[in-house]
């Protein structure tokens, strides 16, 4: 429309004296408003045995959530922990999970959840968010995602636990990591229940988590 309107002016300009005595002004475009300013965000590297992991986490759409993360940071809860589980589904798809397993030394009190229907964040590739059992139950663990994963957001159509999983960010540098990861060896027997054969051999190494803001 601006560029429409500018060419109509300039045209106005070239014609000839007396049709521009007898021809209406050209109208004025108005000005865009200004662009949204963008959610707050902060960055993380998680520095792992197998490459960095650069995490931009949504602090404004998700407060609870990463907030959360930056207090295990913060308090380097996370330095030393490990990343223990890869579910690769399929060629190029799948999650990796890491955090303080339980670890009674690095464990915070649980948070509430935040359900991607209230945060408007989803389950897209490269995607970091809370491992949980019940809602409300997430505290030190959390998983990335390897594809588009759209079944982990939240979805009040359907029965029972529909709140889906609390993501929170994404990986903005070294999502090959995470796919070395997925893809890296993992023991026949450690696990229970559906987490067995799910638990690498050996365990991704956390040397740090710092914020890189």
């Amino acid at each position: 429309m601006i560029r429409t309107l500018a060419c109509f002016a300039l045209l106005a300009l070239a014609a000839p004296s007396a049709a521009q005595d007898s021809a209406p002004a050209a109208p004025t475009a108005a000005p865009a408003p200004p662009a949204a300013p963008k959610p707050a965000v902060v960055h993380v590297t998680l520095q792992t045995s197998a490459g960095p992991i650069l995490l931009e986490l949504e602090k404004e759409r998700a407060p609870v959530t990463t907030a959360n993360f930056l207090k295990y940071v913060e308090q380097k809860r996370l330095d030393g922990a490990t990343i223990y589980r890869a579910v690769a589904i399929a060629d190029g798809f799948g999650l990796i999970q890491g955090g303080v397993r339980n670890d009674a030394k690095r464990v915070l009190p649980p948070i509430a959840h935040e359900p991607t229907s209230k945060t408007g964040l989803s389950h897209v590739s490269g995607t970091i968010s809370m491992a949980r059992a019940a809602p409300g139950s997430a505290n030190g663990d959390f998983f990335i995602t390897v594809g588009d994963m759209p079944s982990m957001d939240a979805d009040p159509k359907l029965p029972g636990d529909n709140l889906g999983f609390a993501a929170f960010g994404h990986v903005v540098e070294g999502m090959e990591v995470v796919k070395t990861i997925l893809v890296g060896p993992v023991s026949p027997t450690a696990g229970e229940g559906a987490l067995k054969g799910q638990m690498l051999e050996p365990a991704i190494r956390i040397v740090s988590a710092k914020r890189t803001d």
